[in-house]
């Protein structure tokens, strides 16, 4: 987004909607490193080409230190839109001076989803607990693992970050509803995707409720101690045990 040029709005809005068997809408990194001199005007075009694409598709919005205001760029998202980072404090953020800013309650309120993406640097625990506090907790809870922040010292790999807020002021069940049910709901994918029900595709992950004293890391290293963590036990994929070997090779049994 460093060269605006390449937010091509009907590119993207074309390439969306002949793909919406699996695309589910636009992503845009609104942190002022990636955006340059260019303000808002990357978001404004991620929901543009969402709106030419249909109704249906959403908005992604990754934010970090955001350019300029950041109630200006709350102000424009969307109902079923996705506030993602939204706890990072990595400076112009959603909690200042300890604060949640209006914008970003008035967004939750009418409907944009609030996403934890915690990655190698996206999670405090200064942010978020005043956030929390302040009726500005996560719809859903994500990992944003990958290469690099699967190597940091937060360890934002999910079972891991569900424990986080398991230890953090939310319940197991609450804590399973937002890493599931709730972003299946999020991207009208309940009927396949996050739930047990008669006909949905039998993937599971089974999880052991592990209760012992733990420490765990943010993103910028604070530490917070916890009683309780979930450790993966197995994977089933499509009803079968994930990595066990088939009893004649490449057979169903």
């Amino acid at each position: 987004m460093l060269n605006i040029d390449y937010a091509q709005v009907e590119a993207a809005a074309k390439t969306a909607a002949e793909n919406r068997d699996f695309c589910l809408g636009i992503k845009v990194r609104m942190s002022a490193d990636i955006v340059g001199n260019n303000g808002l005007e990357p978001l404004k075009r991620a929901i543009q080409a969402a709106e030419l694409a249909g109704p249906w598709a959403r908005v992604m919005c990754h934010i970090g230190n955001v350019p300029g205001n950041i109630g200006d760029l709350l102000d424009l998202l969307r109902p079923g839109d996705i506030l993602t980072h939204a706890y990072s404090g990595l400076g112009n953020n959603t909690v200042q001076n300890g604060r949640v800013v209006p914008q970003a309650l008035s967004a939750k309120q009418r409907g944009v989803i609030i996403d934890v993406g915690h990655g190698g640097g996206s999670f405090d625990y200064t942010v978020f607990e005043p956030a929390r506090d302040q009726s500005f907790g996560p719809d859903t809870i994500s990992s944003d693992i990958h290469a690099v922040s699967g190597n940091t010292p937060g360890m934002p790999f999910l079972p891991w970050v569900m424990s986080k807020f398991l230890n953090d002021g939310y319940t197991l069940e609450q804590v399973v509803e937002m890493a599931t049910v709730k972003p299946a709901r999020v991207i009208d994918r309940v009927d396949r995707l996050g739930t047990l029900q008669v006909r949905a595709p039998g993937d599971v992950s089974i999880l052991e409720l592990v209760e012992e004293p733990v420490e765990f890391v943010d993103t910028r290293n604070n530490r917070r101690r916890g009683e309780r963590w979930l450790k993966p036990v197995q994977t089933v994929r499509a009803g079968r045990p994930f990595g066990r070997p088939f009893p004649t090779p490449f057979a169903w049994p």
